[in-house]
């Protein structure tokens, strides 16, 4: 390695054994410490002197001591080393996923199945100096940025994926009706709801432009259950699909983990059709060598099996 300054190239051995002759200031100590003989020593440190043009040290029979130039010199060289010797720490820790960066993306109902909020935690816990940058996105949106490198690690639903994207199923869960609480369906009890008594209502849902995987989800299961829905009105987020659906605008269907979200005048129902569930998926580029995105998804694969 090398040290370049003022048209200089210092190798840093000469720099740390200028600094350890610095500090004894007596060739044969500085020797000792550093484990070579004291001859190669001294031509080192000559050899140092006339690639920098300056004379370091006053030498004479009795005493070493530094000159003017030396003792700034000393001061810049251990500035130097240090900031050396952080690097290469800063690097090795990077390199063992100990710091850095990690950029992860998340559908919006992510946050609700408390497997997120858990591993976050987790692995902030884990790994204090690495910095979490959290994007929500559609699953589409994470799918794009995985593939591309702006992310790491991506937490998507069901979504048909391009070569070279692998997936790792954390959970799956119900799919879940909802219905203002007035509706003539709010009434029955805590058995399942066929997909097939929404057939003539109006539904509120995303957009198919919206790039969320539930909507191919519902309109397979619609499919089965022998309609194509009517969507009435349409919502890019699924808080803003359960506030419609509490003002009466029309019913929706939704994962399970937005059971959490407690909003007057909605009524939630589990669908009983036998597809009717969805999963929440790990996705990550099959060429991801990055030790921080393994361990984070070492982490949520552990937290979703602890809460299974």
């Amino acid at each position: 390695m090398f040290y370049e300054s003022f048209g200089a190239h210092v190798e840093l051995r000469h720099l740390r054994y200028f600094v350890a002759v610095a500090e004894e200031l007596h060739f044969g100590r500085a020797a000792e410490l550093l484990r070579i003989s004291q001859p190669p020593l001294s031509q080192q440190i000559q050899a140092l002197e006339q690639e920098l043009g300056v004379r370091l040290f006053d030498r004479t029979n009795r005493r070493v001591s530094l000159t003017d130039a030396g003792r700034l010199f000393l001061d810049e060289t251990r500035r130097t080393l240090a900031q050396v010797d952080k690097s290469v720490d800063v690097v090795r820790r990077a390199e063992q996923g100990e710091i850095g960066e990690l950029q992860v993306g998340f559908t919006s109902s992510a946050p609700f199945t408390s497997i997120l909020p858990r591993a976050i935690l987790a692995f902030r816990q884990a790994f204090p100096a690495v910095h979490l940058a959290l994007q929500e996105m559609t699953s589409k949106q994470v799918i794009d940025a995985v593939q591309d490198e702006t992310l790491q690690v991506g937490m998507i639903r069901p979504f048909a994926l391009p070569p070279g994207l692998q997936t790792v199923e954390l959970f799956s869960e119900p799919l879940v009706a909802l219905m203002h609480t007035g509706h003539s369906l709010a009434e029955a009890g805590e058995e399942g709801l066929p997909l097939a008594e929404l057939a003539d209502e109006p539904f509120v849902f995303f957009p198919r432009s919206y790039g969320t995987g539930l909507y191919d989800q519902l309109l397979n299961l619609a499919r089965q259950a022998g309609f194509s829905p009517r969507i009435a009105q349409e919502a890019n987020e699924a808080l803003t699909i359960i506030g419609l659906v509490a003002a009466g605008l029309g019913v929706s269907v939704l994962p399970a983990s937005f059971r959490r979200i407690r909003i007057d005048g909605v009524r939630f129902r589990t669908l009983s059709d036998q597809d009717a569930t969805t999963a929440v998926w790990l996705v990550k580029r099959r060429q991801e060598q990055s030790p921080l995105a393994q361990a984070f998804m070492d982490l949520v694969t552990r937290e979703a099996l602890s809460g299974s």
